[in-house]
């Protein structure tokens, strides 16, 4: 019932908020009467803060057109490599005309990076592709909303998380001869478990994993967060968060935990920040300061926009990281997409070397929670190991920023160039190329 109320409520504001924009629009024109009042812009400030306030956030694009390569600009095509009911595999690809530019780009490392999915898009970690694309191939998971899915493509669970990141992992590995993996925040759990399932089976692994701000040991200086995911049962949240997709989306009648109360939950966290933060755009759209007025929007277009989670994922997810440490326990069994149960051993994995970030002033995963990593991990040697506090750095410091471009993102290329071997395979374009001269002649110009 509270989410058909929220979505009333949203749909009676919604004119309110597109009223109060075409007001700014109007006090904001010096051409028109209303413009040219003398506490116009104090006025337009507050119908523009209104409607930002009332809006409601779509899923932002990630918008990279180009990346600069050593003075050179690369276009950048975004398109989808492989879909799944839940998630899509995005590719950002690279185009150049400079030969020498081209030529460095294909020897590049091929990366999949694993995205969040708790609360925001994948477009979070825009900084992240984007710093990324200079050195490497770039992937990424983009979840899809829960509400969007219907019911017809079944449920989701923990389980199907893991299975999507080994289907991911072999993709790249059959393009590529192999990848390299990183995860930023609540993907490293299913990350390991995925690259310990491949090992413990003897499947071909990733060269290396980035494990960057994850709660791989959520005991370890429990946060906030963690805290309420420790404190509160099981069936507290199945009946607290958990609802159904009304009826007017494509998903209706899926349990899920609603990206509303996600997005409540944040602001919770800090309210007082985000209440300054309003008032001081309001004061920059006073003063005619447009480029923190615009830094305002980016950051807010981003974090307002969020998702719904499968109500099966979100459950279990709460169950085995945080209140039964599985996974550092040895206790977490996986169905795989036979149906079968596997037990998740991180101690099978050999061969891929291994980096775990952190960040000195993360209030999201405490200090200790990712480095953990390297005590399951026992079978991977310890020359193949690294760890990397980022001083001075939060949860989101450590994969967007000054402080991730300049402290850890030199860190991660180094390591995985360092482990990088050559590839099998010039990448998906090339296993067209023999037939078509046309796209021969396309793919030379594309890594």
């Amino acid at each position: 019932m509270l989410y058909q109320l929220y979505e009333s409520q949203r749909t009676l504001m919604e004119p309110f908020s597109d009223l109060a924009q075409t007001a700014a629009k109007a006090f904001n024109n010096p051409l028109l009467p209303w413009g040219q009042l003398p506490f116009a812009q104090r006025v337009a400030a507050g119908y523009d803060l209104m409607h930002r306030l009332g809006k409601d956030y779509e899923k932002p694009e990630f918008g990279i057109r180009t990346v600069g390569v050593d003075g050179v600009n690369v276009a950048i095509h975004e398109r989808v490599e492989m879909s799944k009911p839940f998630c899509e595999l995005r590719r950002f690809k690279r185009f150049s005309d400079d030969p020498a530019t081209l030529t460095k780009l294909k020897g590049q490392p091929v990366v999949l990076i694993v995205a969040p999915l708790s609360g925001h898009y994948a477009t979070l970690l825009r900084d992240t592709v984007r710093t990324m694309l200079k050195d490497h191939k770039v992937y990424i998971t983009d979840w899809k909303n829960a509400r969007l899915v219907p019911l017809s493509e079944g449920e989701f669970h923990l389980d199907d998380y893991v299975n999507y990141v080994q289907d991911f992992i072999r993709y790249l590995q059959q393009a590529y001869g192999n990848c390299h993996v990183m995860s930023v925040c609540q993907p490293t759990v299913p990350v390991l478990a995925a690259v310990s399932l491949m090992a413990s089976r003897g499947e071909k692994t990733p060269l290396t994993m980035t494990m960057m701000g994850g709660p791989i040991d959520a005991r370890k200086s429990p946060t906030a967060v963690n805290n309420l995911a420790m404190n509160k049962s099981h069936s507290w949240f199945e009946h607290n968060v958990i609802y159904r997709v009304p009826s007017n989306f494509p998903g209706a009648g899926r349990r899920v935990y609603p990206g509303f109360m996600q997005h409540a939950g944040f602001v919770a966290m800090n309210p007082d920040h985000h209440a300054k933060s309003h008032y001081d755009y309001f004061q920059h759209l006073i003063k005619g300061d447009d480029a923190s007025a615009e830094a305002h929007r980016q950051f807010y277009d981003e974090y307002n926009a969020v998702l719904d989670m499968d109500a099966d994922y979100y459950l279990e997810t709460i169950k085995t990281v945080f209140q039964d440490f599985s996974l550092v326990q040895g206790t977490w069994d996986v169905k795989n997409a036979q149906g079968q149960l596997e037990r998740v051993k991180p101690q099978d994995i050999k061969t891929t070397a291994l980096l775990s970030v952190e960040g000195e002033l993360d209030d999201i995963s405490g200090s200790g929670q990712t480095e953990a990593v390297h005590t399951i991990c026992q079978g991977v040697p310890k020359q193949l190991q690294r760890h990397l506090e980022a001083k001075g750095a939060g949860h989101y410091g450590i994969f967007s920023g000054r402080r991730w471009r300049e402290i850890v993102y030199p860190a991660v290329k180094a390591f995985i160039l360092e482990h990088n071997k050559p590839l099998a395979a010039s990448g998906p374009a090339s296993r067209t190329s023999a037939k078509k001269p046309a796209v021969r002649k396309a793919a030379a110009k594309a890594a």
